[in-house]
């Protein structure tokens, strides 16, 4: 008789561990997967300084990687002319805008002096996407605002685009990146990237 209680709890616990686990399993929303990298990005300011650069770069490489869409944004960055790039060029060019992606995070948010992110809301899009409006709070100036533009990659939400105050990161990457490609070819615009992250690098 007690060793069929036993069973029976231990039969109960397994079942409690695994449905945690299907619920720790199910996919972020698209507020949560900004909330979490927000949160990520406020840790890693704090310790900065401590970190350096480098430090930051591995601290936020896989924050930025689990949030963001990387390989949709280089390709949208690129536009019609990314049905032109061999393989190799494209693997490239997902290669040095990741590296770029996370070496600016670094670069921008290297120290922390009071600031924190604040949720505002979100919308749907027309296309299935979702808009996550919040800002950073900056203690002493005023305060900026990101909303984060998220669609799903097969259960996940990632981000494919980051509006600031109205300004859309991916609309100026694009402009630039298309016209090098027009004017000067895929090696310039491969060279023009990694001069930045060698400039970020050194700030």
């Amino acid at each position: 008789m007690l060793a069929l209680i036993k069973i029976k709890n231990l039969m109960a616990l397994i079942s409690l561990f695994l449905l945690i686990s299907t619920v720790q399993a199910e996919p972020l929303s698209a507020k949560q997967v900004v909330i979490n990298f927000q949160n990520d990005l406020i840790e890693v300011m704090k310790q900065g300084k401590k970190l350096g650069y480098q430090g930051r770069v591995e601290a936020l490489t896989t924050p930025v990687l689990n949030s963001h869409d990387l390989t949709k944004i280089s390709r949208i960055v690129i536009g019609k002319q990314w049905k032109a790039f061999s393989d190799d060029e494209k693997q490239q060019m997902i290669k040095v805008f990741t590296e770029l992606s996370i070496a600016s995070y670094a670069h921008n948010f290297k120290e922390h002096s009071g600031e924190s992110f604040r949720y505002e809301s979100e919308e749907q899009t027309a296309r299935g996407g979702v808009i996550v409006h919040t800002y950073l709070v900056l203690p002493k100036d005023k305060d900026v605002q990101f909303d984060y533009m998220l669609k799903k990659k097969g259960e996940r939400w990632q981000i494919i685009n980051i509006i600031a105050n109205g300004v859309s990161d991916l609309a100026l990457k694009r402009s630039e990146y298309t016209s090098i490609l027009k004017r000067e070819g895929f090696d310039v615009l491969i060279a023009k990237i990694s001069e930045k992250i060698t400039l970020y690098s050194q700030q």
